[in-house]
């Protein structure tokens, strides 16, 4: 009988070691893939203002952006208002700097509370959050006259409520260099939501193009306008990855 026991404990040990074995293994592959190419990182901060260190960043500040009230909050850069204000927090990086071959970013981020009315199927095109990645140095119009705010290529990943999830939608200006995508859909209130957006090939896709032009700015987001305002939302962290 002690033998019998002694037995199945070794099948016992044997079959945990070889799972921990495979597990692990599963791990190293997931990482050695898992290149970061760059990382933008919020989390680590004290509560309360983050204009300072956005400045010290090298962000800048576009629209209503300071009335967004950019602040670090339980470990997350928090955006929000009270108001119908739109706003842009851009990052643009030096030649030098430019994201070559990026494959895909990771987001985490998520939104505590929706702007009422914003709806891009009925044509409200506002977003509680979206992330902006702008791709060369080639600009293209705007739609305003006189080629105020030309802009380069853009992808901009966004949280909706109402929104179609993956459908590709386009605003109603940039609309010959400028795609949004909705990336989460329903009321996702409060939750920390990790996106992986593959941008590669879809920038190719997208844009009938041979390659991919190096990321050369990252900007997030806020639009509150034609809506009841009252919106909040934050992010954790932007990963830009090669594979």
């Amino acid at each position: 009988m002690a033998l019998i026991l002694q037995k199945k404990y070794k099948q016992c040990v044997n079959s945990i070691i070889i799972f921990l074995v495979v597990y692990l293994t599963q791990i190293t592959i997931l990482l050695a893939n898992d290149k970061v190419i760059l990382a933008i990182d919020f989390t680590g901060q004290k509560n309360g203002s983050a204009i300072p260190w956005l400045e010290k960043k090298g962000f800048e500040f576009e629209l209503d952006a300071n009335e967004l009230n950019p602040r670090f909050e339980n470990d997350a850069l928090v955006i929000s208002t009270k108001d119908k204000v739109a706003g842009l927090i851009v990052l643009r990086f030096k030649q030098k700097d430019f994201v070559h071959n990026a494959k895909r970013v990771r987001i985490i981020w998520g939104v505590n509370r929706y702007p009422e009315g914003a709806d891009w199927e009925s044509g409200n095109n506002r977003v509680p959050i979206a992330v902006m990645l702008s791709f060369g140095t080639k600009r293209f119009s705007s739609g305003l006259p006189f080629g105020v705010k030309a802009a380069p290529y853009f992808l901009s990943p966004f949280i909706g409520e109402k929104e179609e999830l993956d459908k590709m939608y386009v605003g109603r200006l940039w609309q010959e260099g400028g795609r949004y995508f909705c990336v989460v859909s329903g009321d996702q209130s409060g939750k920390t939501i990790t996106t992986e957006f593959e941008i590669d090939e879809r920038f190719k896709r997208t844009f009938d193009q041979t390659r991919t032009p190096p990321i050369t700015a990252v900007a997030f987001q806020k639009n509150a306008n034609n809506t009841k305002g009252g919106s909040e939302a934050f992010i954790k962290k932007i990963k830009f990855l090669s594979e």
